[in-house]
């Protein structure tokens, strides 16, 4: 099993990634403990104890393993437009070479919230939050400058109708 946790420029965790993990630790209680914090992730660990028949003691344990597992992570999701980043964007990248290098490449910058290896025309998406068009088009030109990037296209976000977390457990 192989783990890649990312630190950003910040001090702040990113998704820690890790491939190959064990599924032993998703028992139908540990989803139910999932579903409870993708509702609120403040929910006290007694109120959660209560929906799944544990005690408050027995699911801290279990959500620390989960946490520990890189199953899930609790985090404060924010709207970038209130935080003074009112230009977000969905880039697709076209590569050559190994394109897991430059995935990890492209995780490394702050800027980036999210990044996937996909089937298509594209073979990355990479998600950036900016402080503005002039920003964008900086980062777009450090994009560009990564070793194995071919071209790039921007997708500017115009208005966010749906975003959510909640998608339950398989």
């Amino acid at each position: 099993m192989t783990n890649r946790q990312q630190e950003n420029g910040n001090g702040g965790r990113r998704v820690a990634v890790r491939e190959g993990a064990s599924h032993a630790l998703l028992d139908d209680v540990a989803k139910q403990i999932i579903e409870q914090l993708q509702e609120d992730g403040r929910r006290p660990y007694a109120t959660i104890g209560k929906a799944v028949g544990l005690s408050e003691a027995a699911v801290r344990q279990r959500v620390q393993r989960l946490l520990d597992a890189g199953v899930m992570q609790i985090v404060a999701v924010t709207d970038p437009l209130q935080l003074g980043f009112p230009r977000q964007a969905m880039i697709g990248l076209r590569t050559d070479g190994d394109l897991e290098a430059v995935a990890d490449r492209l995780a490394e910058f702050d800027e980036v919230d999210y990044v996937v290896i996909t089937a298509g025309s594209f073979d990355l998406l990479a998600e950036v939050v900016c402080r503005n068009d002039a920003h964008l088009l900086e980062i777009l030109q450090r994009l560009r400058a990564v070793d194995g990037v071919l071209a790039t296209e921007a997708f500017v976000y115009l208005k966010l109708r749906k975003q959510t977390y909640t998608w339950g457990t398989a």
